[in-house]
């Protein structure tokens, strides 16, 4: 036996397996890609599914002809789904139509009052939001699940009844409390926002929490609900303090700031436009 020989041709083969297997990945790919091009109707969540397999085939073989082809197959899904997201869209105006209510925005987003919904066909689900804020999981593209899921969050969010005093009053005493807490005053008496809402909600607890923290004891303030009572609370900002006026001050975020939901809060103006915000504080009028 040839010992040289067998070890070189044992690493050749090493060496092309991989290819072997990307190019096996890649034929059986197109072949998926095509009987989909082929069909008379394009059928937008089937190519959805084999333009992954096709763009991860892409990436393992490095070759001009599939990469082109990819492209190719992927603007004819995107136009597909898009398609199928308009007529979605349609159907979904006619619903809300009948009920007296507009949907304005532009497939895959669109907005029903206050409330935004994001579809996405490809996954054949649909999300609520207020702002940026999730109200509802992934839900199916079902016409009735959405309408029930927004009359229930309509009732939940956009009707809310707010006592804005009272309110003002509790995070003015929030704020107060978090900016106690600072080994030093920061500038303006500005605290992050994200900080005061989680003082917030620990001073909500009740002595039954403390005594048994569970979930059951938990007293729970959703964020979408915090940010739905501060743009309630921002058309009227003003609380009396110990006598004195104060006003609720809400500072811009930055761009890093922004970028995480840990350290800023979206609040809309309208479904689509709005502004980060990254701290609170009181400033007496």
């Amino acid at each position: 036996m040839n010992v040289e020989l067998v070890e070189q041709l044992q690493q050749t083969q090493q060496m092309l397996e991989p290819r072997a297997k990307a190019l096996r990945m890649a034929t059986g790919a197109l072949k998926q890609a095509l009987a989909f091009a082929g069909e008379a109707k394009a059928d937008a969540v089937p190519m959805q599914k084999a333009l992954l397999k096709l763009q991860e085939a892409a990436e393992l073989v490095d070759d001009e002809a599939l990469r082109a082809a990819t492209e190719h197959f992927q603007v004819e899904t995107e136009k597909a789904l898009d398609a199928v997201t308009f007529e979605f869209a349609k159907d979904l105006r006619e619903v809300f139509t009948a009920r007296g209510l507009e949907v304005t925005g532009r497939p895959p987003t669109l907005a029903v009052s206050d409330l935004v919904l994001s579809i996405d066909i490809a996954a054949r689900k649909a999300q609520w939001f207020y702002g940026r804020e999730a109200l509802t999981r992934p839900l199916p593209l079902s016409l009735n699940a959405i309408m029930k899921a927004f009359e229930q969050q309509k009732r939940v969010v956009l009707e809310r009844e707010l006592d804005t005093e009272a309110f003002l009053h509790e995070l003015q005493t929030t704020w107060s409390q978090v900016l106690g807490e600072k080994s030093r005053r920061p500038q303006g008496g500005r605290v992050n926002i994200i900080e005061t809402y989680s003082k917030l909600v620990l001073n909500r607890q009740s002595g039954r929490f403390w005594n048994a923290p569970s979930r059951r004891t938990f007293r729970d303030y959703p964020r979408p609900l915090f940010v739905r009572d501060l743009v309630l609370a921002h058309r009227s900002p003003t609380v009396t303090v110990d006598g004195a006026q104060q006003r609720l001050f809400l500072g811009v975020a930055t761009k890093s700031q922004a970028e995480s939901a840990s350290r800023s809060l979206w609040l809309p103006q309208t479904p689509f436009e709005g502004s980060y915000y990254a701290d609170v504080a009181f400033e007496t009028v």
